[in-house]
């Protein structure tokens, strides 16, 4: 069986231009020129261009929700939240409804962005941050499992829990996806959002994340199956019943997903 309030989630991030410009000293630039500017200081520093957490501007947050017989895939997103609002329903939603959330490196990228931004927005998310100590009924479970502690199960990063917290054993989602015979990535990566971002892309930034937390749902029940919680016949048919839900909302990015699931 499926407990309630499985919440999957995923971020995309752009380049915090603003944040740049006041860190170095960069106010002259158009938002691509501090772009390319950040990008090119992190290279010299690491080689690489993945720019410290911090530096992540929140421009979707992705949500696959399983409660109880009902399921909904949806987005928070620019334009039509700014970065504030979003981070802050995010967390409304963890307050309300107390989920399971799931996540595909979540504790190594997606929530530390989410502290850092939401520190940066003024955000208040009391129940997320209960460990044990809170003014909530059942605040006292918290401190034996809660959202933070990393060997705790209220948030499950399922890439470092399949890896056993050694990031040298760590897969790639796509590939799992891919081999567990699921549609995996469709034409974008996270290495393009920021060019897409800057073409004015944000519907296909948010497609490509919402598509991102199905494939980590179905990765889910299979890590689901392998622990025993589902059986084989509970597994296939849960994916069956998200076929359905996604033709449903009948999105052309869903029509792409279904077709590469086949």
């Amino acid at each position: 069986m499926l407990p309630n309030n499985i919440f999957v989630f995923d971020i995309e991030t752009v380049p915090d231009v603003d944040g740049g410009r006041r860190l170095y000293n960069l106010q002259d630039l158009s938002d691509a020129e501090v772009g390319r500017a950040m990008l090119a200081m992190r290279r010299q520093q690491t080689g690489g261009e993945f720019l410290k957490l911090h530096l992540h501007r929140i421009v979707a947050i992705s949500i696959a929700a399983r409660m109880g017989d009902r399921f909904k895939v949806w987005s928070l997103a620019e334009p039509e939240q700014g970065e504030g609002e979003i981070i802050q329903r995010f967390f409304d939603g963890i307050e309300k409804f107390t989920p399971q959330i799931v996540s595909w490196n979540g504790g190594g990228f997606d929530l530390p962005v989410l502290h850092y931004r939401g520190m940066l927005h003024g955000i208040a998310a009391p129940r997320y941050w209960d460990l044990g100590d809170g003014d909530y009924a059942d605040s006292r479970d918290f401190k034996w499992n809660n959202y933070i502690s990393r060997y705790h199960t209220r948030h499950l990063d399922l890439m470092d829990l399949l890896a056993l917290y050694n990031p040298r054993a760590n897969a790639p989602l796509d590939d799992l996806a891919k081999l567990f015979g699921f549609p995996g990535k469709l034409g974008m990566d996270g290495g393009k959002v920021w060019e897409a971002w800057q073409a004015g892309k944000s519907a296909e930034i948010r497609d490509y994340c919402e598509t991102d937390v199905i494939n980590t749902y179905l990765v889910y029940n299979r890590f689901r199956r392998l622990r025993g919680e589902l059986t084989a016949e509970e597994e296939v048919a849960e994916a069956e019943f998200v076929k359905v839900q996604l033709a449903r909302i009948g999105a052309a990015h869903w029509q792409e997903f279904l077709a590469a699931w086949g």
